[in-house]
């Protein structure tokens, strides 16, 4: 019963974006003209790739902005070590993060900006990139893109999850909770970055078997961050960043 509820409930929203697409693609070119999105591949964003799709098996690694397509990196070099055979795709949001994870990744891996949640943009995107698996980095929880993938059988996983709380209230409403819950079933592996994020996803239905722990991507790279340590020792540092509540400490 739930699952069908989930179901119309998708239906509702896949025709509500549906028809706000027009207004969606308005939106892009105002924020292209405003200098939010890139002034030559801002298409990217409606679906429409940039670059040759290779041959083989590709997978299609996604995060929002930054932060999140930092975490994604040491994942992608440990894919392209242990996968030579499959190309890496990244998408990232935002023109911030596309300057700065461009010159970090592996130069075999492609990089693209992500398509809007809209059935057109979503349906070009994998018809056109055939992604094997798809990897969303935090919280990245689109329904046209996660049922989507489903529908054309391709492996989800969500790394480095999160769900704040105030997401959290959102998706756990009554008139959204199932929808929700049809989402994260279509996960075959979910990696929360603590015991109280994976609570969380529990909460909202997710099927726990496939909830497992790796610790927070953002904090992975130990030996990294004590080579640091010792050459900043005897400096004075002054240090700018972009933090979410309670992670200074």
């Amino acid at each position: 019963m739930a699952m069908e509820r989930g179901e119309l409930i998708y239906k509702i929203y896949r025709a509500l974006t549906y028809g706000l697409s027009p207004l969606i693609q308005l939106h892009l070119r105002w924020r292209k003209f405003r200098g939010l999105e890139h002034p030559l591949r801002w298409r990217e964003r409606l679906g429409l790739p940039s670059l040759s799709r290779p041959p083989g098996p590709l997978f299609w690694f996604h995060a929002v902005s930054l932060g999140e397509g930092m975490c994604a990196i040491p994942v992608i070099k440990c894919c392209i070590e242990r996968r030579p055979d499959v190309t890496v795709l990244m998408t990232t949001t935002t023109t911030s993060a596309f300057e700065v994870i461009k010159h970090q990744l592996p130069n075999n891996v492609l990089y693209q900006f992500s398509p809007v949640d809209t059935p057109g943009a979503i349906d070009a995107f994998l018809r056109y990139w055939k992604p094997s698996a798809i990897m969303l980095m935090e919280s990245e929880l689109w329904p046209n893109l996660i049922i989507g993938a489903a529908k054309n059988r391709i492996a989800l996983a969500l790394l480095n999850a999160r769900i704040s709380a105030k997401s959290y209230g959102s998706w756990s409403q009554p008139f959204v909770n199932s929808l929700t819950s049809l989402m994260l079933s279509k996960f075959l592996l979910i990696l929360p970055l603590s015991t109280t994020q994976a609570i969380r996803f529990q909460l909202l239905q997710c099927p726990p078997f496939i909830i497992n722990f790796c610790g927070d991507l953002k904090y992975g790279d130990q030996r990294a961050l004590k080579e640091l340590q010792v050459q900043l020792m005897n400096r004075k540092v002054w240090m700018a960043s972009s933090i979410h509540k309670g992670e200074e400490k």
